[in-house]
């Protein structure tokens, strides 16, 4: 039974007991970069119980540890010491390998709730769900909108695929860090909105590039563009995160891999395949940022697109400093 699942009428004291009892619920965490670093933090920070084991850097393990979070060893371990396990990693594969490795959550052989909160491929993480469940093991899909400073300040958006009783029994772990959580259907959904929304940022982000480079070759310099859409109607946050890069040279200011963006876009052409719908500007959106990558950008951050596709084209949008 769901320990969190509100059981029948009860009275105003049994309520605060059972959210008490919720609070017990032991966390273990996986995929402590940018953004789950200051996820961790959160759930560390607001009373629960953290076990943590390091995917790649010991980083922010190190820094939880001693604020008193525990170490596993192994995924497996980590299943063994907790009920509610999160992922926060790059994509689908390193949640299968994760999930279903030599040493991975589900040969804990114990009946935990996975939330993945990873930019993982819908397809996939269906069919992980289902063959999860024949083993009691439930899966949603919980993938993050915005950056590494709301990640810090629990100020995350959330889309969450699942059935109702599991993302209930979610719903308090995810508040630790999330500002906005949107129950976007069953399991799947989550992950398919997350590319949709980020199909939308990054075609942001191609248009940008192109629309800066084409000023450019026409001696439009990126201020005066800037001081045209700044404040319009085509403004938003995520242009001004842009340009915060584009205008000021921030590097932090939109901390996103176009490595991870193609992967992204990728993603979003499987689902569309398998969908049957013919996605032409995602296909253009996409090929810019492969473009990026095979010219040895990957690990670049996302408005730099703007200066590859610039040099791509013999312009630059940095203004030579003043002799």
């Amino acid at each position: 039974m769901d320990r969190c699942a509100p059981q029948g009428d009860e009275s105003s004291v049994r309520k605060r007991g059972h959210q008490e009892d919720c609070m017990k619920e032991r966390i273990g965490f996986i995929g402590l970069g940018a953004m789950g670093a200051g996820m961790a933090d959160n759930l560390l920070r607001k009373g629960w119980p953290l076990t943590v084991h390091v995917h790649r850097s010991r980083t922010a393990a190190d820094r939880l540890i001693a604020a008193g979070a525990t170490e596993a060893a192994s995924p497996r371990d980590l299943a063994s010491a907790c009920d509610i396990v999160i992922l926060c990693v790059t994509g689908s594969r390193e949640v299968e390998a994760l999930v279903k490795g030599p040493d991975g959550l589900a040969t804990a052989k114990r009946p935990l709730l996975i939330i993945d909160c990873s930019t993982s491929n819908p397809s996939s993480t269906t069919a992980l769900a289902a063959e999860l469940a024949a083993q009691g093991v439930t899966l949603i899909d919980a993938p993050l909108a915005r950056t590494p400073k709301e990640a810090a300040e629990g100020k995350l958006d959330v889309m969450v695929g699942g059935a109702a009783e599991p993302v209930a029994r979610a719903r308090p772990v995810l508040e630790a860090f999330a500002a906005r959580i949107v129950h976007t259907g069953p399991t799947g959904s989550g992950h398919t909105m997350k590319l949709l929304n980020n199909f939308v940022s990054m075609g942001y982000s191609a248009i940008y590039s192109e629309a800066l480079t084409l000023g450019a070759k026409a001696g439009l310099t990126p201020q005066v563009f800037n001081s045209v859409i700044s404040g319009s109607r085509m403004d938003c946050g995520f242009y001004q995160a842009f340009f915060d890069f584009v205008l000021n040279r921030n590097e932090n200011a939109q901390r996103f891999a176009i490595a991870n963006a193609l992967k992204d876009m990728t993603y979003l052409a499987s689902f569309a395949q398998a969908a049957g719908v013919a996605n032409p500007v995602g296909a253009v959106v996409r090929n810019g940022f492969a473009t990026a990558v095979a010219t040895g950008h990957g690990e670049k951050f996302v408005p730099a697109l703007s200066d590859i596709v610039a040099g791509l084209n013999g312009v630059s949008l940095v203004e030579p400093p003043v002799a």
